[in-house]
């Protein structure tokens, strides 16, 4: 991957026979350089754009030739490539469920593929560039294989820049043989460096119906004003060459109106939005319910106060810790792992606090009759006391209640699922259990809840705030269609407001239907219909009979067939994605439609998240990095991401017995031995 490598070590590495004579350098390329350039044509000079001979890929070489050289090495067109023809002799590796390597026949050593492993090691697991130069990881790679030359921390960043063009290049061509229009996420982050960054994430829904989570960017804003954020959104989506969107799903900052209103007025102006732009702004479902538990758990009951207390006293030190697992031990709770610290200022740790606390809660007890220290510090000083029978009832009741916003918190968060069908349903269902939640017998229930039925009734209580797309998502939904929206519309809203409601959402989905209808390829019975209210003037005679008889009407479009149809048996197991793609063929203008009002991503947590890894994302060591390279890692970070050992880093359980596996006994030695042969037999 160095740029710096002569013409016979380049033709040596990419495996080119030499009888190929060089041809002259192409226009715009100065003579004398890389090898390489036999096997390129400039495409765009402007852009510093390769082509390659053998398969037609375009390939960034702004900052060299390494990307065209492994490309080269990757191609499978290219005849004079020896690491294709060795592939095809050698058995593939494959990993085993415990993330073991496993290899039938030893390969030959490729130094280019070793290196581009490295490359996506340090970006995968986030590792600080100097590590590369550190003696331990340079002893440690020449065991493994002493001909792999490591390189410095320089070359690295530079490999990670041209791995970076290199995925950039992949991913706008599959969005552009794969997309129609995107739906966007977007969100802004400060750094530790005071630095202001915006994430743009793209949802879609490919040709072969899946769903697709993509970062686009990751960039340096100057301000969170919405005139910047807007322009910023403009520029990523030029640089993309994406014209088309669908919709923006963004949080309830006020800035965020006025960057939705910038995009609308430039959107317009490409004329590339549907329904006027009247829908295209979604406000995170996620955030709206983390508004409405803080509301209502702003006025925090002692009761809570006390579990932390207690909490956070077993969790201050290891000796304390030791002895409450001793209480555990002997009251023989089954649950594995101790109860952890809430961050006060998030409700759904506080939620999970007290849920863990509550399965320890006779270890508690035994604690307050065996630790003395712990009396003394619960009752004393700033001290509010040891949780009593009653605090714990009062934990047990509201736990319940608060599993109800995570569990709907949990599930319009998801990025891998399809979630615009089910935001108003969740949103119907906060607000029935909200309500009967109101006349609770519970006083702390009752107040708790009449504190959130204010903050529901601001974001989703009025009718005219629902967004038309996502009641047409539930539509498109062939479990429910239309009459399942008009029962709960006049449920929910009574039946003037109800009505209202749904004569709206019959012309909204008529009038999107009818731009996808013009817009794209209609099927025979659109195309009938279209001739039929299109008769010449000269058979106005034959089009007045039509008309006159009714016979005009037995013309039914493919939205009609649709929602005439049967719905289909419900299932928490369906598929709506996959009964699209059976059934496109037969609604190929309704399956367009589909296909983007489906991919709308309900919450922003997708973007969120590029933050909220661990706090790794700007941890100190990247803190230090330009933007750009920021931008680099966690771009391609996000495009080559596998979760492979997730599951391990995840499992508390699991890591918490190892840790008693190995330090249980006196003999450490012997018994981290022990533990290791256990886990290479499991």
């Amino acid at each position: 991957m160095q740029s710096k490598m002569t013409e016979n070590s380049n033709i040596e590495a990419t495996g080119m026979s030499a009888s190929i004579q060089p041809s002259s350098p192409p226009s715009g390329v100065r003579k004398n350089r890389s090898a390489v350039w036999d096997h390129f044509d400039v495409e765009n000079a402007t852009e510093k754009k390769a082509k390659c001979k053998y398969c037609g890929s375009l390939i960034q070489y702004g900052n060299g030739t390494s990307s065209m050289g492994g490309h080269l090495r990757r191609c499978k067109q290219n005849p004079n490539n020896d690491s294709n023809k060795r592939r095809k002799t050698t058995t593939t590796p494959t990993i085993d469920e415990r993330g073991v390597l496993n290899s039938p026949s030893a390969s030959k050593f490729d130094q280019e593929e070793a290196r581009r492993a490295l490359v996506e090691m340090f970006i995968g697991e986030e590792l600080p560039f100097r590590f590369v130069e550190s003696p331990k990881f340079r002893k440690f790679v020449h065991a493994l294989q002493a001909r792999f030359k490591v390189p410095s921390r320089t070359t690295l960043a530079r490999d990670i820049g041209a791995l970076y063009a290199e995925e950039k290049m992949k991913l706008r061509d599959f969005l552009s043989a794969n997309c129609g229009r995107v739906c966007l996420t977007t969100d802004t982050w400060t750094s530790i460096q005071n630095f202001t960054y915006m994430n743009l994430t793209t949802n879609f829904v490919d040709l072969d119906w899946k769903l697709h989570k993509k970062i686009l960017n990751f960039c340096q804003v100057t301000s969170h004003s919405g005139e910047v954020i807007g322009a910023t959104i403009e520029s990523c989506l030029n640089n993309w060459n994406l014209n088309r969107v669908f919709s923006v799903t963004v949080d309830n900052a006020s800035s965020n109106d006025v960057a939705i209103k910038y995009l609308k007025q430039r959107l317009n102006s490409w004329n590339s939005i549907i329904l006027n732009g009247e829908f295209i702004h979604m406000r995170c479902c996620a955030h709206i319910i983390n508004l409405i538990v803080k509301e209502g758990l702003k006025e925090i009951d002692e009761s809570v106060l006390r579990i932390r207390s207690a909490v956070k006293y077993v969790r201050s030190s290891p000796s304390r810790a030791s002895r409450f697992q001793k209480c555990v031990e002997l009251e023989k709770i089954q649950y594995k792992g101790l109860p952890c610290m809430d961050v006060e200022t998030r409700w759904n740790s506080t939620y999970q606090m007290l849920e863990v606390a509550l399965k320890h809660r006779k270890a508690f007890e035994l604690l307050a009759l065996k630790d003395n220290t712990y009396i003394g510090e619960m009752n004393g000083g700033k001290g509010r006391g040891v949780p009593s029978d009653s605090d714990w009832e009062y934990a047990e009741s509201i736990v319940p209640f608060l599993r109800v916003f995570s569990d709907a918190t949990i599930r319009v968060s998801g990025t891998l699922y399809v979630t615009s069908d089910m935001y108003i349903k969740e949103v119907f269902a906060i607000g029935r259990f909200i309500h009967h939640s109101c006349d609770s017998v519970d006083f702390s229930t009752m107040s708790m809840a009449e504190r959130m039925r204010v903050k529901y009734e601001k974001y989703w209580g009025n009718p005219d705030s629902v967004n038309m797309l996502l009641l047409i998502a539930i539509v498109l939904n062939p479990m429910q269609k239309i009459e399942y929206v008009n029962y709960f519309l006049d449920y929910f809203f009574g039946e003037e407001k109800g009505g209202e409601l749904k004569s709206k959402l019959s012309k909204c989905i008529k009038l999107l239907y009818q731009q996808y209808q013009s817009s794209g390829e209609a099927s025979e019975a659109d195309t009938q219909e279209v001739q039929a209210n299109n008769i010449n003037t000269n058979l106005h005679s034959m089009g007045f009979f039509l008309q006159a008889t009714g016979r005009r009407t037995n013309i039914r479009s493919e939205l009609d067939r649709y929602l005439q149809e049967e719905c289909e048996p419900y299932s928490h197991k369906f598929d709506t994605l996959n009964w699209w793609k059976v059934n496109s063929t037969r609604f190929p203008i309704l399956g367009n439609m589909a296909r983007e009002v489906l991919a709308i991503p309900v919450s922003t947590v997708a973007s969120e998240s590029a933050f909220s890894t661990g706090g790794r994302v700007l941890d100190p060591y990247r803190s230090s990095l330009t933007p750009r390279m920021v931008e680099a890692l966690v771009c391609t970070g996000d495009w080559l991401k596998e979760d492979l050992f997730s599951a391990l880093d995840d499992d508390g359980e699991v890591l918490q017995q190892v840790d008693q596996d190995i330090f249980s006994s006196n003999d450490g030695a012997c018994s981290m031995a022990a533990s290791i042969d256990n886990l290479d037999d499991d």
